[in-house]
């Protein structure tokens, strides 16, 4: 009856999900269900099981959502990110409309912008250019998500994305781990992807079809609008990305910097220094990115009170970001608590192909990012209720967590796009087109992102790089 609890909350939250309701509100009130049925006292549950475990991730993680929005609402208001996506669309040209995109979104998340500023900053210039060269719209909300939802948001090493640095916190990595793999899976990701979207482009020209009538949040391009020049836009990217690499990989830090604060018997989530290095060090590249884009881009604004606007947007928008994820963790603790649960998690912890826990891991959270429609929800939740479990049995059998970090973070990145994942929702609604229009194709890269993380798994048991 317990486990059936547990299963019945799950279906019941990512129902109301894929509704359109907030998990925000009903996170708390599924999870208050399982434990009801699970016997445990509602109120405990709430603020001691709940709570805890969700001001605990928010703690851990609200400056580098805070920053990001910051970082990505400045891109987009001062134009720069609009900029950089003008130029790589207008180089390629038509003729190569899918990839130009494709590396647009790319260049920007890569950069630390974040993926629903890319869309608004991409859509435009891609629309015209599906337009002109008569491609089926259709297809333009799949080719916006290959650059900005799969490889430069949890494969590629080195990307500031939330789902490349929360495994940081539970194993002790930082944003650079499993770089070959990475590297591997994120390229083979991009290089399927462009194949089966040139592959419907194609098949699409064949049959006829162009770009179709649509009236629904078409936009206008004035020829004289003015944007930013490219070399100048990418400055505050490559500044994210270098003072990320030099505050991770050159900069020693001192590993006894929490021992004074230890004395002083605060509460302290982060076990050592190395667990929290590449949130640091995040801190600072974006602290100094947006610093970067306010000195470049404040003409585009206008005036003080714009800036404030776009500083105060970003702030409020990443409120709604941290919630939903800490809502997820929160849940997450209290499915945990739960004595059903241990039934569940046996069964994960008992796949055990290879003799490792790649594929426990890799079922694991993609099977979460599902449920929850997000990434960064799914994965938070997989690793605060068995990362230990997982990082004892990689421990046991000389594994490095690198890999560990690498399966985590692109197994988040695979099934979190079904039809309910808000990140999609929006994408459909900024391109002005349903599910029904575009979600296919959306669906095959979720196929594609899913299976990919078993390959690398593979190639890591056959050879194993890292």
């Amino acid at each position: 009856m317990e486990v059936i609890g547990i299963l019945l909350s799950l279906f019941l939250l990512m129902f109301f999900a894929y509704r359109g309701f907030s998990v925000i509100l009903f996170a708390p009130v599924f999870a208050l269900l399982a434990a009801s049925l699970s016997g445990l006292a509602l109120m405990p549950a709430y603020t001691e099981l709940f709570m805890a475990k969700a001001v605990t991730y928010i703690k851990s993680f609200f400056p580098v959502f805070l920053l990001g929005a910051v970082f990505g609402k400045l891109m987009e208001d001062t134009g720069l990110a609009k900029g950089i996506a003008h130029a790589i669309i207008k180089s390629l040209g038509k003729e190569r409309a899918i990839l130009s995109i494709v590396l647009a979104g790319c260049v920007l998340t890569y950069g630390g912008v974040s993926l629903f500023v890319v869309v608004f900053a991409i859509y435009p210039f891609a629309s015209a250019l599906f337009k002109e060269a008569d491609i089926p719209k259709r297809l333009l909300p799949a080719t916006i998500a290959l650059g900005a939802f799969t490889a430069t948001m949890d494969s590629i090493p080195g990307t500031p994305q939330i789902q490349n640095l929360i495994p940081t916190n539970f194993f002790g990595t930082n944003i650079y781990a499993a770089p070959i793999l990475g590297l591997i899976g994120g390229v083979a990701i991009l290089g399927f992807g462009i194949a089966w979207l040139e592959y419907r482009r194609k098949k699409a020209a064949a049959a006829g079809e162009g770009y179709g009538n649509h009236t629904l949040n078409e936009p206008e391009i004035k020829e004289d609008t003015k944007l930013p020049a490219w070399q100048l836009a990418v400055l505050p990217l490559l500044t994210v990305l270098v003072v990320n690499f030099i505050m991770t990989n050159m900069f020693t830090w001192n590993p006894a910097m929490l021992e004074p604060f230890k004395a002083m018997n605060l509460p302290m989530t982060a076990p050592a220094v190395k667990n929290v290095i590449s949130i640091w060090s995040l801190i600072i590249a974006l602290v100094s990115g947006i610093g970067l884009t306010i000195v470049l881009g404040y003409r585009n604004l206008g005036s003080s009170s714009m800036l404030a606007k776009s500083l105060n947007a970003g702030a409020i928008g990443s409120l709604l970001a941290i919630m939903n994820t800490a809502s997820e963790v929160g849940y997450g603790n209290v499915i945990a608590s739960l004595s059903g649960f241990k039934s569940i998690s046996s069964a994960l912890m008992s796949i055990k192909v290879g003799g490792s826990p790649l594929v426990s891991e890799a079922v694991t959270v993609n099977v979460l990012a599902g449920v929850t429609g997000s990434a960064s929800g799914g994965m938070s939740i997989a690793l605060d209720l068995m990362a230990k479990d997982w990082l004892a049995w990689a421990n046991s059998i000389g594994m490095s967590p690198e890999i560990l970090h690498r399966v985590a973070s692109m197994a988040s990145g695979g099934m979190d796009t079904l039809p309910h994942n808000g990140a999609v929702i929006t994408l459909l609604a900024v391109c002005g087109l349903t599910h029904k229009d575009s979600y296919g194709d959306i669906f095959v890269l979720t196929c594609l992102k899913t299976l990919m993380v078993f390959v690398v798994i593979m190639l890591h048991s056959m050879t194993g790089l890292l």
